[in-house]
């Protein structure tokens, strides 16, 4: 097949999902030719059945704004015209899905049937989507999408609850390639915390809704009691905050801040436990990361997170603020190494689960699908 995949391009999730998927298709034959405005933060276009369409935005003085919408319309129909795509594959509801649907309709009245499949990822349904500026617009675009699916059950209810669906909507969970993820690695511990003392680690592109500072006060609960580092991965609009936090509380020298890191893995198997106090999260794709890497998660109990993170098993779930709660879990696992290394082996079994090899098929099939109908 060839497939034109519309994403994000950036540190987040949705991003991450497309790119990941576009490059398994990709291994497996598929010709995948991704669509944004610039390339993905993962995206290795090595194979040759990978390429990269940049979509240009003009400054035009006329304009208040870019039109990106319009701009990524008609790379769409651009490269399904020159490329020969079968299909396009909308990763996030705004603008791609809505463009897509633009790109199809004209290509249509060119005689080329190009369908497309929208993938909710989170933040598009649970919090833009529900602006009424935007609602009806995604109404419209998932309703007129070829295929829909989400990245969790609960995301699923949840674009069922907020918008009229008048199509099926199927479940296909993140992922990760657990051949990357290993539970000891070649990195050195003592590159980032001295002997003896535990690596707490959080990932995020740390938005409001990560809740960064809600880390930085479970971490700083925690080292009272435990020799602790705190690695602070991505970047975003709340790093200066977390910046001002950590030399508030005088934690200069125990938390470092690594900004934006591609091969996540690398700092996921020498750490200790992950912590990810996000007040939604549709699916939480770093905690499964952190979970294929052998690192129990103390997580949230919001949106899809329970369907990753088992409760007692993998790690623990707390509400949504709960920091000192969220801090005596976590000593609770880093005082009994025995329990901690149970919680290493359990999180990495149930990891197993969502390797993209039982995923792929998945997305294969609904492309199928769509194709024969």
């Amino acid at each position: 097949m060839r497939i034109g995949i519309i994403c994000y391009p950036t540190f987040g999730g949705s991003g991450v999902v497309a790119t990941e998927l576009g490059m398994g298709l990709a291994r497996k034959g598929h010709e995948v030719h991704f669509i944004s405005y610039s390339k993905p933060f993962r995206l290795d276009i090595d194979n040759e059945h990978v390429f990269f369409h940049e979509v240009p935005v003009t400054d035009y003085p006329l304009f208040d704004f870019l039109p990106y919408e319009i701009s990524l319309t008609s790379k769409l129909v651009d490269v399904c015209i020159h490329h020969n795509l079968d299909l396009l594959h909308a990763h996030y509801a705004i603008p791609h899905a809505s463009s897509a649907y633009l790109a199809k309709q004209i290509l249509q009245s060119k005689q080329r049937n190009v369908p497309f499949i929208t993938t909710l990822h989170g933040t598009d349904i649970t919090l833009v989507g529900r602006d009424p500026s935007y609602l009806p617009v995604i109404e419209f675009a998932v309703n007129a999408s070829d295929a829909v699916t989400t990245v969790s059950d609960d995301l699923r209810k949840d674009t069922l609850r907020f918008f009229q669906i008048t199509r099926a909507i199927e479940v296909v969970p993140n992922f990760i390639d657990s051949a990357l993820y290993k539970p000891s690695c070649e990195c050195s511990r003592i590159d980032y915390g001295a002997e003896g003392e535990r690596l707490i680690t959080h990932i995020s592109n740390f938005r409001p809704v990560k809740r960064i500072a809600d880390v930085i006060r479970t971490f700083y609960r925690i080292q009272k009691e435990v020799p602790a580092r705190l690695l602070l991965v991505g970047d975003g609009p709340d790093a200066q905050l977390a910046e001002d936090m950590v030399a508030e509380l005088g934690l200069e020298h125990q938390v470092l801040f690594l900004g934006k890191v591609k091969n996540v893995e690398q700092i996921l198997c020498i750490s200790d436990l992950f912590l990810l106090p996000s007040e939604t999260e549709s699916f939480g794709l770093s905690a499964l990361e952190a979970m294929a890497s052998g690192t129990p998660v103390i997580s949230t109990n919001s949106g899809g997170l329970p369907e990753v993170n088992i409760h007692g098993y993998t790690g623990y779930l707390t509400p949504v603020g709960a920091v000192d709660q969220m801090a005596s879990y976590a000593l609770e696992l880093l005082k009994d190494q025995q329990k901690l290394a149970q919680f290493r082996h359990q999180a990495r079994q149930q990891a197993a689960r969502f390797d993209i090899h039982a995923i792929l098929p998945m997305y294969e099939a609904i492309y199928e699908k769509v194709l024969a109908n």
